[in-house]
């Protein structure tokens, strides 16, 4: 069964930074599209980062210049480095992976990251 386990969220004061970890099994992590997404109390589920197999990346605007995502193949490992973190980026946190060729979605189960003083 594919799994996606994410960590690194916490309780952080704005200015502050985290980085988020999700790490993937049972899938040919190369190949997929992986990305994070947050959803905030109340609202959609919206996207935040993601790096292609061949490592391009994109962002929604909201967080360009703040956070970076990344992924370590070897480790089947995607990363989220988030800088400047302001209330806003309060949300639950959720990792997902996606081979593009056949449009195959895996979700992880969320990290919570609460951006307060």
């Amino acid at each position: 069964q594919v799994q996606l386990v994410e960590s690194g969220g916490a309780l952080v004061q704005p200015g502050g930074s985290l980085r988020l970890s999700c790490a993937a099994s049972r899938i040919t992590f190369s190949l997929y599209t992986m990305g994070w997404y947050r959803q905030a109390p109340g609202k959609q589920r919206e996207l935040v980062a993601t790096v292609g197999s061949g490592g391009s990346t994109n962002y929604a605007d909201s967080v360009k210049g703040r956070f970076t995502i990344s992924r370590d193949d070897g480790k089947n490992t995607v990363y989220l480095q988030m800088n400047s973190l302001k209330p806003e980026d309060t949300a639950v946190y959720y990792c997902h992976a996606r081979w593009t060729v056949i449009n195959l979605n895996y979700w992880g189960q969320g990290t919570q990251v609460t951006v307060s003083s």
